[in-house]
C-alpha cells in the first residue's frame, strides 16, 4: 500500500499500517534499552566481581590476624592478655569499621588503642601501687617521650594507615564504577532517538526487506547520536580505571596489605614484649615525671602476668594470592577503559548485526544501497551535524552529568590514597550529586603536614552515591548543593586533577 500515513519510515510503498509502525517503534525502543542495560550489567558484573574478590581477601587477612592474636596471646602473656581482651577486640572492630567507610579517624583509633593498652598494662605490671586515673593521665602525657612500646606504634600507624586508606579507596572505587555504569545504562531514550532506532531496525521490514542488514556506518551514526551523553563519560571513566590500576600497584607494592595487615598481631606482640623487657626503666621514668604513687594495700599479685611460655607468632603470607588478584584486576580495568566510546561499535556489530562498512547492499535508512554520510565523532559536541538523529547539544543529560561528577570525586580520592592521604566519605541519597575536591599535595608537603599533627588531622569529607548492601554507612546526609556551588566545586576538582597529571 502507499505509505503516506507513515510518520517515521520512508513514505514509499509499504506493508506497514500506522498501528504496525507504532508497535515497531515501541518494540525497537524497548529492545535498544534492553541492549544498553545488558551491556551495562556486563560492566557491573566485572567491577562487582573485582570488589568481591578483593573484599573477601582483605577481610580474611584481617580475620586471620585477629585469630592468631587470640590463639597465641593467652599462652604468651597470661593476665596481660586475658584481662584486656576487649581492648584488642575493639581495635580490630575499629579497623573493620574504617575499611567499610565509617566516619572514623584511623590515626586517632590507633592512638586510642595504644593509650588504653598502656594504661591497662602499666597497672597490671605494677600491682603493688595504687595508680589513679589522674596518675594514668600524667603517664600518658609522657608516653611519647618514654616510648614504652618502642617504635612499634609510630611505625604501625604510618604503614597501617597507608595500607587501609589504599584498600578502602580501592574497594570503594569498584563499587562507584559499577554504580555509575548501572545508572548510565538506565537512561531513557529521547523521542528523536526512538524514531532513529525504529528507522534503523524495523523500517526495512515495512519495505519488505526484513533480511537486509543496516549499513554499519549508518548504525554507528544512529547509536552515537543516541548515546552521545554516555560517550562524554569516557575521559573521567578512563581516569577512574587508571587510578584504580595505580592504587592496585600500591596495594601490591609500597603499601603491601599482605605484609602490613597480616602482621598486625605480631607488631602488637613486639610492642608488649618491649614494655615487659623495659618495665623497670620505663616505670622509673614515669615515677620521675609523675611522682611515686601510693603503695597498694592489696599487695602484689602472682607472676602470672609475665610471659608464661615461648610461643612463636607467624604470619601466613598470601602474597601470591594478592599478586593474582591485582593482575586480574588490572587486566579487567585496562579492558574497560574505552568502554563508553566503543559501545556504539559493539552494539552495532553484536546486537543490531549491521553489515560491513563497504557493503553497498545494506539498509541505508531509505532503501537498499550504500551509506554515504561520514561517521560522527564521539560525545555530545560532535553530534551537531548528525544526519540521523536530531541532538540538542545545548542540553546535556543531567543524570549522566551527575555520574561524571561521581567519577571525578572517586578518582580524586584514589589520587589522594596513592600518596597516603585520607579523604573521608559521607553517604548521599541516590538522586543526589556528589561535590567537592580532595586536598592533593606532593609527597614532601603531605609528609611535613602529617608529621606535625598525625593524631589530630581530620579526614576531608566528600559525598558519594549510596551503596546499598555493602555496609557503607556515613555519619550524616547532605542536602543537594546549589547549582553555583556545584559548578564551583566541579572546577576545583578539575583543577586539582590537572595538577596531579
Amino acid at each position: 500500500i502507499l505509505g503516506e500515513h507513515l510518520r517515521i519510515c520512508p513514505q514509499g510503498y509499504t506493508c506497514c499500517t500506522s498501528e504496525m509502525e507504532e508497535n515497531f517503534a515501541n518494540k525497537s525502543r524497548s529492545e535498544f534499552e534492553a541492549m544498553m542495560k545488558e551491556a551495562g550489567r556486563s560492566v557491573q558484573a566485572t567491577l562487582t566481581a573485582q570488589h568481591r574478590s578483593f573484599d573477601s581477601y582483605f577481610q580474611d587477612l584481617l580475620n586471620k590476624s585477629e585469630k592468631a592474636l587470640h590463639d597465641a596471646f593467652p599462652s604468651m602473656y597470661g593476665e596481660l592478655y586475658t584481662q584486656n581482651v576487649k581492648v584488642f577486640k575493639d581495635l580490630y572492630n575499629e579497623l573493620r569499621r574504617y575499611y567499610r567507610s565509617s566516619n572514623i579517624n584511623l590515626e586517632e583509633a590507633l592512638n586510642e588503642f595504644w593509650t588504653r593498652l598502656l594504661e591497662r598494662l602499666f597497672k597490671l605490671l605494677n600491682p603493688q601501687y595504687h595508680i589513679t586515673d589522674e596518675y594514668l593521665d600524667c603517664m600518658v602525657k609522657h608516653a611519647e617521650q618514654h616510648k614504652p612500646f618502642g617504635e612499634v606504634p609510630r611505625d604501625l600507624k604510618v604503614k597501617a594507615t597507608r595500607a587501609f586508606i589504599a584498600a578502602r579507596s580501592y574497594a570503594q572505587g569498584f563499587l562507584v564504577g559499577s554504580d555509575v555504569a548501572k545508572k548510565v545504562s538506565q537512561v531513557s531514550l529521547s523521542h528523536e532517538c526512538t524514531r532513529a532506532i525504529m528507522k534503523l531496525m524495523y523500517c526495512p521490514h515495512c519495505r519488505g526487506m526484513s533480511s537486509v542488514k543496516p549499513c554499519n556506518n549508518y548504525c554507528l551514526n544512529v547509536v552515537k547520536g543516541c548515546l552521545a551523553n554516555q560517550a562524554d563519560l569516557n575521559t573521567e571513566w578512563k581516569y577512574l580505571m587508571d587510578s584504580l590500576i595505580g592504587v592496585a600497584d600500591r596495594i601490591d607494592g609500597p603499601y603491601n596489605v599482605d605484609t602490613v595487615i597480616g602482621t598486625i598481631h605480631m607488631r602488637i606482640s613486639e610492642a608488649i614484649s618491649n614494655l615487659q623487657e623495659n618495665k623497670d626503666s620505663i616505670t622509673s621514668k614515669v615515677f620521675q615525671g609523675c611522682g611515686n604513687p601510693k603503695i597498694s594495700t592489696k599487695g602484689s599479685s602472682s607472676e602470672d602476668k609475665k610471659r608464661r611460655g615461648k610461643v612463636t607468632l607467624e604470619a601466613k603470607s598470601s602474597a601470591q594470592a594478592l599478586e593474582m588478584l591485582v593482575l586480574d584486576a588490572k587486566g579487567n580495568l585496562t579492558a574497560l577503559k574505552t568502554y563508553w566510546i566503543t559501545l556504539p561499535s559493539s552494539l552495532c556489530s553484536k546486537k543490531v548485526m549491521a553489515s560491513s562498512a563497504s557493503d553497498d547492499k545494506c539498509w541505508n535508512g531509505m532503501t537498499k544501497g550504500s551509506y554515504l554520510p561520514e561517521v560522527m565523532g564521539d560525545g555530545l559536541a560532535n553530534q551537531i551535524n548528525n544526519p540521523e538523529v536530531e541532538v540538542d547539544i545545548t542540553k546535556p543529560d543531567m543524570t549522566i552529568r551527575q555520574q561524571i561528577m561521581q567519577l571525578k570525586i572517586m578518582t580524586n580520592r584514589l589520587g589522594n590514597a596513592n600518596i597516603g592521604n585520607d579523604v573521608d566519605f559521607q553517604d548521599t541519597s541516590d538522586d543526589m550529586s556528589g561535590s567537592g575536591s580532595g586536598d592533593s599535595c606532593p609527597d614532601d608537603v603531605c609528609g611535613k603536614r602529617l608529621s606535625k599533627s598525625p593524631s589530630t588531622r581530620q579526614p576531608e569529607t566528600h559525598a558519594i552515591p549510596k551503596q546499598s548492601g555493602h555496609g557503607i554507612n556515613g555519619a550524616s546526609s547532605r542536602s543537594l548543593p546549589s547549582a553555583s556551588l556545584l559548578l564551583l566545586l566541579s572546577v576545583a576538582v578539575i583543577t586539582v586533577q590537572h595538577l596531579w597529571r
